[in-house]
């Protein structure tokens, strides 16, 4: 499931490009970080075994500080990315946003996508949508028999062209527009018909013309569809290397800009990763990116990252030009792991100070 995963559903390629970024080695200094979570000091390498990763590279200025594979994976192992899809998907309407495709994020998703005119999206706007504030009822609970999300997936595996669309476009609103946060998979799958409204192609196509093929992944990545020549399941199952999932998280500190040229619209990519303050309440999710908190609980560093179920990471930190991207094969989506993912961030950054 975790490797190879286009063998599970039907799946488009994202092409890479001829030229591939190198990753230089800087091994002047070993990384050891003392990781302090739950009140107990551990290693790099308990947080390896204890939370069942798979494959870890850390990044400081665009070189290699560590980089380690288990269960049987390599450099060139597919792993799938679970939900840091969703943030690979936002990124995308930030560069239809920038190349003219989408007039703005505070356009009603309606106008892309009339097929939700009437419905419970009906006057959402895209940032509403990008911020999961939609007020549309919706259950993201995976082990859930009866939410939305264990509904999805069952439409997924039955793979028919459309139906995903018809059962979100039958949800009911529950709130105002911008009043409430509830993460939601649905809305990403919104964000993968935008897209394909107003680009006019497929969202992988985009994705390889946009990012994948300039950035210099060294592989080809695989993405999941609904249905054979249908949308791509844009919420998750992108499936990438390692240094790939690096390399995206590289252009993603880099301001969403190849070489000096802006890909994403200006402040994309900062705002992506942004916390705010919705209800009353700080919420500490942008553009389907989490704002990751510091050790003394402060946004000071400005850090964010791409999460997915079952320990899937892309760890950002601008500031300190540190990129961190971790796969994993936890026993459970969420709850599973014995150290918390932020805090070993955190005593990452600390250790390559």
């Amino acid at each position: 499931m975790f490797r190879s995963s286009e063998r599970v559903f039907t799946s488009r390629i994202v092409r890479r490009g001829a030229h591939v970024q190198p990753l230089p080695r800087r091994i002047d200094r070993a990384f050891e970080p003392i990781i302090r979570s739950r009140d107990q000091d551990y290693d790099v390498y308990d947080y390896i075994s204890r939370n069942r990763v798979a494959g870890l590279l850390v990044l400081k200025d665009g070189s290699v500080r560590f980089e380690h594979y288990e269960f049987g994976n390599e450099p060139a192992t597919r792993w799938v990315s679970m939900s840091m899809a969703k943030s690979i998907s936002s990124a995308l309407v930030g560069a239809a946003v920038q190349d003219g495709f989408i007039g703005s994020v505070d356009d009603p998703v309606s106008q892309y996508l009339p097929e939700l005119a009437g419905s419970g999206y009906d006057g959402v706007s895209i940032r509403h949508v990008l911020q999961m504030t939609s007020g549309v009822r919706w259950d993201d609970t995976h082990t859930d028999p009866a939410s939305e999300r264990r509904t999805m997936l069952e439409l997924q595996i039955a793979q028919k062209p459309g139906a995903i669309m018809r059962f979100i476009a039958g949800l009911p609103r529950v709130a105002e527009p911008g009043t409430v946060w509830n993460y939601s998979t649905g809305e990403t799958h919104i964000i993968g018909a935008l897209l394909r409204a107003a680009v006019g192609r497929w969202v992988s196509d985009y994705l390889s013309e946009k990012i994948w093929s300039r950035c210099g992944m060294e592989s080809d990545a695989t993405w999941w569809l609904e249905s054979p020549e249908g949308l791509e399941v844009a919420g998750s199952g992108i499936s990438a290397t390692l240094r790939d999932y690096a390399r995206f998280g590289l252009f993603m500190m880099n301001d969403g800009k190849i070489d000096g040229r802006a890909v994403l619209a200006p402040g994309w990519a900062k705002e992506s990763g942004a916390s705010r303050t919705i209800g009353g309440q700080r919420v500490d999710y942008g553009y389907m990116w989490w704002a990751v908190p510091a050790a003394d609980g402060s946004l000071s560093a400005g850090a964010f990252s791409a999460r997915g179920i079952f320990g899937q990471f892309i760890y950002i930190n601008p500031r300190e030009r540190v990129v961190i991207a971790v796969l994993s094969a936890r026993a459970k989506p969420k709850g599973s792991e014995v150290i918390t993912d932020n805090d070993f961030f955190n005593a990452a950054v600390e250790a390559l100070r």
